[in-house]
């Protein structure tokens, strides 16, 4: 079986998560399944507890070594992540140079978009409107090959109906 990389990005509000999660469930979930999900914000915030400074290689690292790890045990990773290419851009190229198929797809979400969409989420106190427009990041892509932009007129259940046709995935 090839290995698999999904790779999910965008802006802080995006619907990222909410399509990772999403895409995990209907692919399978439990301890039979082969899928795992890596989130950054769960290594860098939660596990870590620091911030996304320029400087702080140790979120990279402890994503790359979780992501080969899930490689390695032959599963299909879901990489879910605002991760601004400008620090983030190298990483996700090497590690998607080391499985057999890669699947990228970037929020492409307006600022006010974002906004609405945060506001319905159980985090929206821990942040607000100044922070998402400081890390703000217009049309981030990575450029790799087959790169998808997701737009706001698309619903969780497209995109993950999109993904699963993309990535062969028979329900």
């Amino acid at each position: 079986m090839p290995s698999k990389l999904i790779i999910i990005r965008g802006n802080s509000g995006s619907g990222k998560t909410t399509v990772a999660k999403a895409l995990r469930a209907r692919v399978g979930d439990g301890l039979s399944d082969d899928t795992m999900l890596v989130q950054q914000d769960v290594l860098r915030r939660d596990i870590l507890r620091e911030r996304d400074m320029p400087d702080k290689r140790s979120a990279i690292t402890l994503i790359e070594m979780v992501v080969e790890f899930g490689r390695k045990q032959n599963r299909t990773v879901i990489l879910e992540g605002i991760f601004a290419a400008k620090k983030y851009a190298t990483m996700l190229h090497e590690l998607a140079s080391n499985f057999d198929e890669v699947y990228v797809y970037y929020f492409d979400i307006p600022f006010e978009e974002t906004l609405v969409r945060h506001a319905s989420k159980s985090n929206t106190h821990e942040f607000g409107e100044k922070e998402m427009r400081e890390w703000w990041n217009e049309k981030d892509y990575l450029n790799m090959p087959n790169e998808k932009i997701l737009h706001k007129d698309q619903s969780v259940d497209d995109i993950v109906h999109e993904i699963l046709h993309d990535i062969g995935f028979v329900e």
